[in-house]
């Protein structure tokens, strides 16, 4: 993937930021399998490997959000457009008949 420096730049910071919680993640998921034979290794154990991997993945997330510039779009949301008061396009009856 090509990035710019400045995304290289928030590339390496976030890396930095994540690499101790991965570390003890991917040391806690080896500990769990290694202590598993096996005819254990799915069930229970594949949904804490799922569970850890999601929460790295949050904590990733929540990094990058975190890091960022908050302000988003400039101005104000605009407002949902209000219903016409038009009927709809069927031709039916009220009561469905």
């Amino acid at each position: 993937m090509d990035l710019t420096p400045d995304q290289e730049a928030e590339a390496q910071r976030l890396f930095e930021l994540l690499k101790p919680k991965a570390e003890a993640d991917l040391l806690a998921l080896a500990r769990l399998l290694a202590g598993k034979a096996d005819a254990e290794l799915l069930g229970r154990p594949e949904f804490e490997v799922r569970d850890r991997v999601h929460a790295l993945g949050a904590a990733a997330l929540e990094s990058a959000l975190t890091g960022r510039k908050k302000g988003g779009a400039a101005g104000a949301a605009s407002r949902a457009r209000g219903a016409t008061g038009e009927p709809g396009s069927s031709g039916t009856k009220p009561g469905g008949s």
